[in-house]
């Protein structure tokens, strides 16, 4: 987990580097819309590795979905920590469950 926490800190660091220089700083200027359109962009394309492409690809394609997720999280102000609590929380809960415990 040392590795997100090191992004995180690389993407918050890059935020308010030059868009020129940086592609954290350029997606932050485009705003929020663009950042969630390349969270989009790339779960599609993880899953489309994940149906048709190789091991290495899907790797690849993972990598950039959080790489691009964390970027949305840091765009909105939501702490890696808070998401790794939500999972903390749901651990050990049947997955049904806890959906049928969100939609009370």
């Amino acid at each position: 987990m040392d590795i997100l926490a090191r992004l995180e800190a690389t993407i918050a660091q890059r935020r308010t580097a030059s868009p020129e220089a940086s592609y954290v700083a350029r997606l932050h200027a485009k705003g929020l819309a663009k950042i969630a359109q390349k969270v989009g962009e790339e779960a599609t394309e993880t899953v489309i590795a994940a149906l048709a492409g190789d091991e290495a690809e899907l790797v690849g394609e993972a990598a950039d979905l959080l790489f691009h997720l964390m970027v949305l999280l840091a765009e909105k102000g939501v702490a890696l920590e808070a998401v790794l609590a939500e999972l903390g929380r749901r651990e050990g809960l049947s997955g049904i469950a806890e959906k049928a415990a969100r939609s009370e």
